[in-house]
């Protein structure tokens, strides 16, 4: 198991190809990325941004970005995923551990133009990966009833749906390690 002793101090980028033949680049988010995060989010639907940060927001704040750009690399870690042959940010990621690092919740956000080509399956394994290479026993997202696409993909991966209490907007999908 890695622990934040023997994890790199800037991991590298890391290549995964997607069910659809397309090439990404997978690399940590640090302080930098900030601006790019930024117009990602700017260029994604109403509706995206909604889902993923489960309210209404037209423009992801500087709070919100902060928290993508400038984390720990071991309890919270950030994915930026890049179309290798184009440069283009195609996808933001993003595992959140508890203190006891038993559990983390995952979060996955797509560009539009990217959707159906396989990026939401690849990224989950990559979050998924991390993961269970920290020694974590379950990984939970929590995701809008409407959000039919993220519910579907995350079944399909092995999560199990669970209602939450007190909100019957959302569904929380949990997979557990052996």
């Amino acid at each position: 198991m890695t622990t934040p002793d023997t994890l790199p101090e800037l991991a590298p980028t890391t290549e995964h190809g997607t069910r659809d033949g397309l090439i990404l680049a997978v690399r940590p988010a640090h302080a930098e990325d900030a601006d790019a995060l930024r117009e990602f989010f700017d260029a994604v639907t109403d509706e995206d941004r909604r889902f993923r940060f489960l309210t209404a927001v037209r423009h992801v704040g500087a709070d919100q970005i902060g928290s993508l750009t400038h984390v720990d690399h071991w309890r919270t870690e950030s994915w930026l995923a890049y179309d290798k042959a184009t440069g283009a940010l195609v996808a933001s990621a993003m595992l959140a551990c508890d203190a006891a690092m038993d559990t983390g919740e995952v979060a996955i956000s797509i560009h539009g133009a990217y959707r159906g080509r396989g990026v939401g399956w690849t990224m989950l394994d990559v979050v998924a990966g991390a993961a269970q290479q920290r020694g974590l026993k379950r990984v939970i997202s929590i995701e809008d009833r409407e959000n039919h696409a993220a519910i579907e993909l995350e079944r399909e991966k092995g999560f199990v749906a669970h209602g939450v209490e007190g909100d019957a907007h959302l569904v929380m999908l949990e997979k557990r390690f052996a």
